[in-house]
């Protein structure tokens, strides 16, 4: 029996799905985008079966931390994490947690950043496969020409959440419309 709960929680952006293994957050992702369901397959693979629908401290904790975030009150998410990857996405993973609020860097910089100067494209791939948007923030590294870059939350929510941190306050205007708009 996998011992994972599964929550789901509305955002300025989009609901959002996240699955906690008794160690921490292992993902959290964006309802309805096409990456979703290949995600929640490697996890529950990893557990040996599906999350339940539940709550409990690690859940609680995240909607508290996510509705600071959202108001601007928060920069930093102290969520507990238990990210599955390889040792290269983990390091990968981890620089992101490095990149501060409000900041954004390149994948270029980001390779140099884990010492691996060369190696932006396998870095832009490891951000690809993040399984925990907004607390692990692959939002905030941008391509080289400072042109937004892809982000599996699609670019729309890309652009809210770097002038969500820019502005330290929800962005006003119709920078992001739920698809259901």
């Amino acid at each position: 029996m996998p011992n994972t709960t599964l929550h789901t929680y509305p955002t300025p952006v989009g609901e959002m799905v996240a699955v906690f293994t008794p160690q921490g957050l292992r993902m959290l992702e964006f309802i309805g985008q096409p990456r979703v369901d290949r995600e929640m397959a490697q996890v529950d693979a990893a557990a040996g079966g599906p999350a339940e629908d539940g709550r409990n401290a690690l859940t609680e904790q995240l909607g508290h931390e996510l509705a600071e975030y959202f108001a601007g009150e928060r920069r930093v998410f102290d969520i507990p994490l238990d990210l599955l990857g390889t040792p290269f996405q983990q390091k990968v993973w981890q620089a992101l947690l490095e990149i501060p609020y409000g900041e954004t860097w390149s994948y270029g910089q980001e390779a140099h950043h884990i010492g691996r100067p060369t190696a932006s494209r396998a870095v832009a791939a490891a951000n690809g496969q993040n399984k925990v948007s907004i607390v692990v923030p692959c939002h905030r590294v941008i391509g080289s020409s400072g042109q937004l870059t892809g982000y599996g939350g699609g670019l729309p929510r890309k652009q809210f959440l770097l002038a969500l941190e820019k502005e330290g306050s929800q962005p006003q205007g119709q920078l992001w419309q739920s698809p259901a708009s």
